[in-house]
This record gives C-alpha cells, structure tokens and sequence, in this order.
C-alpha cells in the first residue's frame, strides 16, 4: 500500500497494550467471525432483508467522483516481475524492526492511517445517500481487554462489538497468521481491519439489530450459523467495496495488493481453517463462509465498488 509521512492516522485508534483484561466478565457478544451451515430463509425474512439492503442502492461513486456511473475500475494488479513483499521493507508494516530502528511505534501508525482511509471512504459513501457515517473507534490490546461485548481474548481473533461499536485487535493476530496459514503483507492486514469495519456499516444499516434478531429466533444452531455466513461475507464484500473506492480517491494500491487480500480471504476460510485444525471439515459449523465464498464475495465487492453488489441474503447460494 502507498503510505507515507504525510498520509493522515485517525486519532479513533485506543491503545490499551499492556493493560490487561483486569479479569471481568462481560454481557453480550461481538461480531467475530462467525461459521455457518445449513438452513433456509422464510419468504418473510428474505424481505425484511430485501428492504434493508435497498439502503444499498445507490452508487456511491455517483457523488463521490462526480462520473454519472461511469467507473474506471482498477484492475486486479498483477506484477510483470517478482514484487518484494518482505514485511521489513514495508514502512509502518506491523511487525516491521523498523520499529525498533526508529523508535517509532509503526504497528500503531499502519492501523491508524487504514482507518483514516475507512473513515474517509465511508464518509464519503454515506454522504452520497443523505446519512452519516460516525466512526468506530479502534481498540488496540494484548491477550485480553474488557469490551461491552464481553472479555475480548487474542484467541478470539479481530472483532467488531455492536454494543459499543468499537473494533478490536491483538497485533499478536498477524503473526499468528504469517505463522500458521502463510499470510502476510500490508495490504492482507488492512483487508482484515476493512472487514471489521464492514461489521461497522452493517450496524449502521440496521442489518446486524435484524440479523441479531433472525438468530434469537432461528429454529436451531444451523440455521443461525447460516445466517451468520451470509452476514460475514457481506463484511468481506464491503471490503472488497472499500479497496476499490479507496484506490479511486487516494491511489493506494500496488502490485500484488489484491493479491494479498484473496490470500488472506482463502486462507482463513471455514473449510481451511477447519481442515488445519481438526483434519476434518464440518460444514454446518461454519460461521465466516468457505475460502472460494470469501474470495468470491471480496472480488464482488473490489470489482463493482458498489454497495449493491453484496447482497448476500438474496442468493441461494452464497
């Protein structure tokens, strides 16, 4: 991703590392990344979404880049020669010994200038349809913070907490996913904040209050894991919206970015994630979708720039 100095870091970025959890427990729960399985829509419920997702229906790239429709879509980058993605070489790259070298805290600065990125994209889109976006904020922490969505733990992975619309996130998350399923680079870790932050629309939309609702009142687990798929991927297709719109403003993306985000997407698939695990695949305990729905509804999202393309509630088959 092209950062520099001069790139603005949100000041919505809480730091609490090194704070500890203080061993409370909490009400509620947080939109991790949950797995889904089998199960239908009633035609009541496909509707009840249908009329949210019309929110969805105008294009934001209408108002945002003043083109009447037209999009000059960024192709997905690919790179004539090899691309050194080494995360040492990457400025502001969590993980980076920069860090050490400059006594500057990059982790912190990499984050920040991604969420300024998500506030101003997101503010922009909201705009363009009469509503306005309030920004998350973003809680940096180590092993175990204290949330209104109950004790956020590193295991847990990033998460978005409705009740208090923050996001979380354990640095420790990214080695862990360079460590145990080979995925690194920028732009992979700002795909993961991106999804987070989708949650974040989702809230602001009312989709996640009716998909709360639809779960509490789901027949068995099944079906609310379905549910729960279906509003995962719409998150990684929001990404996928947001990487778009946000090269077509700040030119942010180099060679071998999108790359990156399909990796991560693929990799922390359901069926991959299971398969490392437990060597078996159980498909009704799924919550985030498979690693081809992940890609599939990152690339809907990255290809089209618009909001209306991730409808994923009205499809058969996500």
């Amino acid at each position: 991703m092209r950062y520099d100095q001069n790139d603005r870091e949100s000041s919505n970025v809480e730091d609490r590392r090194g704070q500890g959890g203080g061993g409370f427990q909490f009400p509620g729960g947080g939109m991790r990344i949950p797995i889904g399985g089998k199960g239908g829509f009633s035609i009541t419920t496909l509707l009840i979404i249908g009329a949210l997702m019309m929110f969805m229906g105008i294009n934001p790239l209408d108002v945002l880049l003043g083109t009447g429709g037209q999009i000059n879509m960024p192709q997905m980058p690919r790179s004539e020669r090899p691309v050194d993605r080494s995360p040492s070489n990457i400025p502001g790259l969590p993980g980076s010994p920069q860090r050490q070298a400059a006594g500057e805290d990059t982790e912190k600065a990499f984050i920040s200038k991604v969420l300024a990125d998500t506030e101003d994209v997101w503010t922009a889109v909201f705009r363009s349809f009469g509503r306005t976006y309030p920004d998350p904020k973003l809680v940096i922490y180590s092993g175990i913070t204290r949330t209104a969505c109950g004790a956020g733990q590193a295991a847990m992975g990033p998460f978005y907490c409705p009740l208090d619309q923050k996001v979380y996130v354990d640095l420790a998350f990214y080695d862990e996913l360079k460590r145990r399923f080979n995925v690194s680079g920028d732009f992979a870790q700002a795909y993961v904040i991106a999804h987070e932050v989708g949650h974040h629309v989702q809230k602001q939309l009312g989709i996640l209050d009716k998909v709360q609702e639809l779960k509490n009142n789901a027949d068995d687990e099944v079906t609310a894991n379905h549910i729960q798929v279906r509003t995962e991927l719409q998150a990684d297709c929001l990404a996928g919206v947001w990487a778009n719109l946000n090269d077509q403003m700040k030119k942010r993306l180099q060679p071998g970015d999108i790359e990156e985000a399909l990796n991560a997407a693929s990799q922390i698939g359901d069926d991959m994630i299971q398969r490392r695990t437990t060597g078996r695949i159980v498909p009704d305990a799924f919550t985030h979708g498979t690693a081809a729905q992940r890609v599939h509804w990152f690339k809907a999202g990255f290809q089209s720039g618009r909001m209306d393309a991730c409808d994923t509630f009205n499809t058969s088959n996500p």
